[in-house]
């Protein structure tokens, strides 16, 4: 599990990376300024989940039996899909129902939070 979630948690930040150049290169003149601000949060969101990732994947090396560094992990995988994705879609199509969609992945990426503080707590018992 380890090593998916540090490959995962890489992923995501090389698409950050692309995603980001991408917007402020190609998307600036053809995205108005909401989705374009709407876009941008996909992208800073993403990243830090991507490097949330990356710690829960260094952690799980050495806790690879822990089910609350699992279960963060996934946690934040799901986020950045559904938080994120939602957040790349609305930017691009304009489709607002999208927009109800979002907190579905906020509430993983706060389920991954507490999943690693808990974590964290058990590790320095």
């Amino acid at each position: 599990m380890a090593k998916l979630t540090l490959f995962i948690g890489a992923t995501a930040g090389l698409l950050g990376v692309c995603l980001g150049a991408f917007g402020a290169h190609a998307l600036r003149s053809r995205l108005d300024d909401y989705a374009m601000g709407v876009f941008e949060t996909a992208v800073q969101y993403q990243f830090y989940h991507a490097l949330a990732l990356l710690a829960a994947g260094v952690l799980l090396v050495n806790q690879p039996s822990s089910l609350l560094l699992k279960s963060s992990a996934w946690l934040f995988t799901a986020g950045v899909l559904v938080f994120s994705g939602s957040l790349y879609v609305l930017s691009f199509t304009g489709i607002k129902w999208l927009g109800a969609v979002t907190p579905v992945g906020g509430i993983g990426f706060i389920g991954g939070w507490i999943c690693l503080m808990l974590a964290a707590l058990k590790v320095l018992d």
